[in-house]
């Protein structure tokens, strides 16, 4: 049950972005600033939750030695992504919708949207290849104990991550990306699920003289 419920947790964020991608315009102008606008302020929230899907199979990792290490520069990714990439929200989602709302029609839209896009694509940027090298940080701390159970999530994550950089949410990379986070998420839920499990339903090792450990 605990793993099912943890398959539902890391996949809520991605899936949901995938949606609002099928519905993200797929340009700014006057026509679509105030959708562009709002749909940016909805997601909001949503974008830094990404980071649930590695930090529930990073809950209650060791902290001495490489894994503690790793799982410190997992959390760390994780905490820079969620910073950075709403900063491209705000920029060039919130910023440059409100903007070009109220510019006016007769405004050149060039001008306005130039600057916030070129910023906030910097800052959304740094964000992907933090939550790239989270990934690849999270791998890192669970394979000691989880082994090749780990791969295929890391995977998919680590393709699904490197599209991201460039691929926002937009349709129709951008939705195939966000479902591609929410598979590679899955897969490693059910991976280190089943590792715990293993380990419950192991006995414990007796000595040579048949006393319990």
């Amino acid at each position: 049950m605990s793993t099912i419920r943890n398959i539902a947790l890391v996949t809520a964020a991605p899936l949901v972005l995938a949606a609002a991608g099928i519905a993200h315009p797929h340009g700014l102008s006057a026509s679509t600033a105030s959708d562009w606008a709002r749909l940016h302020i909805a997601l909001l929230p949503i974008f830094p939750l990404l980071t649930v899907g590695l930090l529930v199979p990073l809950w209650h990792r060791p902290r001495l030695g490489l894994t503690g290490f790793a799982t410190v520069a997992a959390w760390s990714g994780a905490f820079v992504y969620a910073a950075f990439y709403t900063g491209l929200d705000a920029v060039a989602g919130i910023a440059a919708g409100t903007a070009v709302e109220h510019a006016g029609e007769t405004a050149s839209l060039g001008p306005i949207k130039r600057p916030l896009y070129d910023t906030g694509e910097a800052l959304g940027q740094a964000g992907a290849y933090a939550l790239l090298g989270a990934v690849a940080a999270t791998a890192v701390a669970l394979l000691p104990r989880h082994g090749i159970r780990i791969v295929p999530g890391t995977a998919v994550l680590l393709t699904s991550g490197w599209s991201f950089v460039d691929s926002h949410i937009f349709w129709p990379r951008g939705v195939g990306t966000m479902l591609g986070f929410a598979l590679g998420f899955a897969l490693l839920a059910w991976g280190t699920g089943r590792s715990a499990h293993s380990d419950a339903r192991t006995p414990p090792r007796r000595h040579a003289g048949g006393q319990g450990t």
